[in-house]
């Protein structure tokens, strides 16, 4: 059911989407054809929240990649492919990813790695490494990465 908004509506309303949290173009026009709105209107509406700084990608996508780190505790490759599901440039999923401490970085798949292990049941020793591999390629870190945890957590390999 579209609600059919006049565009001073439509603009006050997207003005409020965009004040409670980041969004990204995409959504905005998502929430814009729910309304029943299309074409030139659309780029109009995107275009005004553009030149009044309601949207701007690159801070979304520091946001985005802020807390998709911090609270669900993601790594690159799973923030990225979510980045690009949205339609944000590689140069903005740059400057996010920026917002990242390596060694932050480094800690939280180490501390992840730990907690995942003391959870884990496995048969054997590789059934471990195994399981505790694949949760954290689940969670969006680099393989070369992972590998160095896993040395670290579970020792080398037998």
């Amino acid at each position: 059911m579209a609600d059919h908004l006049t565009l001073p509506e439509a603009k006050l309303k997207l003005e409020a989407f965009c004040a409670y949290q980041e969004r990204c173009e995409q959504e905005i026009r998502t929430k814009i054809h729910t309304w029943g709105i299309y074409g030139e209107d659309v780029d109009f509406l995107i275009g005004d929240l553009i030149s009044n700084n309601f949207l701007n990608e690159q801070r979304f996508a520091e946001a985005f990649v802020s807390g998709k780190f911090r609270i669900k505790k993601w790594g690159r490759i799973k923030i990225r492919q979510h980045l690009k599901q949205k339609n944000i440039s590689d140069y903005s999923i740059k400057k996010g990813f920026s917002e990242i401490d390596p060694d932050a970085y480094w800690q939280t798949l180490v501390s992840l790695a730990e907690s995942k292990n003391n959870l884990l049941r496995a048969k054997d020793s590789w059934d471990r490494r195994i399981k505790l591999q694949r949760y954290l390629h689940s969670k969006g870190y680099e393989n070369d990465l992972i590998q160095e945890t896993l040395t670290l957590v579970l020792g080398s390999v037998e």
